[in-house]
């Protein structure tokens, strides 16, 4: 029976499949889907494809229709002579035709406000020429750029983080699955000892610290399992489901050594991709501050009807076109001053890019060298395993044939359940710092 058990602590170490990690890249775009950062970043997405696109639509034609009427009494006055000019000349027509046909006029004064005066207008502008509205459509376009990088940057982040979760749960089951045989190895210890002690080869006290063995390793389960737990509800948050949903599990392959010596560096980075950006909306803000240097060119044309108490015929409508200009001669230094201010913005981007490069490639290399170890640690665990099971398997038959002492056996025991514990333990690490290279240097696909 023992060597069954044995046969059975084997095999959780080493479990082949075809399937490969499918469920994990099924976890990871679940994840992606119900991530509620991410939903938050595609709103920011959409709030700015919607900024450019309000960007590119001010170079096309603006319609607006404009309605002016004004009702006025009072104020400045212009006093026209009618009477005083016109009067001499109908006396003298009035005295040559012998009648009043020609009537005398008063002297007029003309209010300046016009009163009951209406002036309706469709007015249509199109910019000409305005480096404002090109500079702006770029800065608009790069914030795209920057939010579509911020929605990837945030995927990659919790596609590693749902990895390093799935492969700490994955690792706290095995610890509940070793403990289980743990428990097994310590029942048949106990049924040997029972067996040896009714035979009177061995006192009470082996059969007690055979029990003691079982109460034990059932505490350390419950402990594990506890663990386990806490991974399920952590893995479950991570993808926004109830905490207690059940984790379909991946068989891992045995670890294997990877050459990471010719891994791609950190040009991939969103954090980078970020900053190249930021780069390139501070040389157009600061083309943005010189372009008070070419004046600013307008198009315009007014269809509309004006007149007085509401008239409105061929006399009243009228169109008005033109072209305005709009040239900044002086600002008192104000554009000068934009233009340093932007220029020193773009000297601390260069300086930001330089030291989180180089703060990246230390992770990469940190990453790497953490694999190695976390491999070397794995490899050095399965060794000692086959070593203890061999160990295990010496003793339990020197023990059964009264050539060994039980603490001998108990020792051996913990040996063997330690180190398949050290190999579980190492077996994920590799996987976790095998992710986190993946993380390090952007590999992973985050479009599948």
């Amino acid at each position: 029976m023992n060597k069954k058990l044995i046969l059975l602590i084997s095999s959780l170490l080493v479990v082949n499949t075809s399937k490969g990690q499918t469920n994990l890249d099924r976890y990871i775009k679940e994840g992606f889907e119900n991530n509620q950062s991410i939903q938050q970043q595609q709103f920011y997405l959409d709030k700015s494809i919607y900024a450019l696109k309000e960007a590119k639509s001010l170079f096309l034609p603006n319609v607006s229709l404009l309605a002016d009427y004004f009702q006025a009494d009072g104020g400045r006055t212009i006093d026209f002579p009618t009477g005083d000019l016109f009067n001499p000349v109908y006396n003298s027509l009035n005295q040559i035709t012998g009648s009043n046909n020609f009537p005398l006029l008063e002297n007029q004064t003309i209010l300046l406000n016009p009163d009951n005066f209406y002036d309706i207008k469709f007015r249509a502008t199109q910019p000409i020429l305005n480096l404002e509205i090109e500079f702006n459509r770029r800065i608009k376009r790069n914030q795209v750029t920057i939010q579509q990088v911020e929605i990837d940057l945030y995927k990659r982040e919790l596609a590693k983080e749902i990895k390093l979760g799935y492969f700490k749960y994955l690792q706290s089951v095995e610890a509940i699955k070793i403990y289980d045989i743990a428990l097994r190895l310590a029942e048949e210890n106990k049924r040997i000892n029972e067996s040896l002690y009714n035979n009177d080869k061995v006192n009470r006290t082996v059969v007690l610290r055979a029990e003691n063995e079982i109460i034990r390793f059932k505490a350390l389960r419950e402990s594990a399992q506890q663990t386990s737990n806490n991974a399920k509800a952590y893995f479950n948050f991570l993808l926004n489901k109830d905490l207690k949903s059940p984790i379909s599990i991946d068989s891992i392959y045995q670890a294997e050594a990877v050459d990471y010596s010719e891994v791609e560096g950190i040009s991939g980075r969103e954090e980078l991709l970020k900053l190249q950006v930021s780069e390139k909306i501070n040389e157009n803000l600061i083309g943005l501050s010189k372009s008070f240097i070419v004046p600013k060119m307008n198009a315009f044309i007014d269809l509309g009807s004006q007149g007085f108490d509401w008239q409105f015929d061929n006399k009243t409508s009228y169109y008005f076109l033109g072209v305005s200009m709009q040239w900044n001669l002086f600002a008192s230094g104000r554009n000068q001053h934009r233009i340093k201010q932007a220029q020193i913005d773009q000297k601390i981007i260069n300086s930001q890019t330089d030291y989180v490069s180089l703060q990246l490639q230390l992770q990469l290399t940190n990453a790497i060298n953490d694999y190695k170890a976390a491999l070397f640690n794995y490899q050095s665990a399965v060794f000692a395993y086959n070593t203890s099971t061999k160990f295990y398997s010496d003793i339990l038959r020197l023990y059964k044939e009264g050539q060994s002492l039980f603490v001998e056996l108990l020792d051996a025991q913990n040996q063997l359940v330690q180190s398949e514990l050290q190999v579980n333990i190492s077996l994920y690490d590799t996987y976790i710092k095998s992710a986190e290279i993946e993380r390090a240097n952007a590999s992973f696909n985050i479009n599948n």
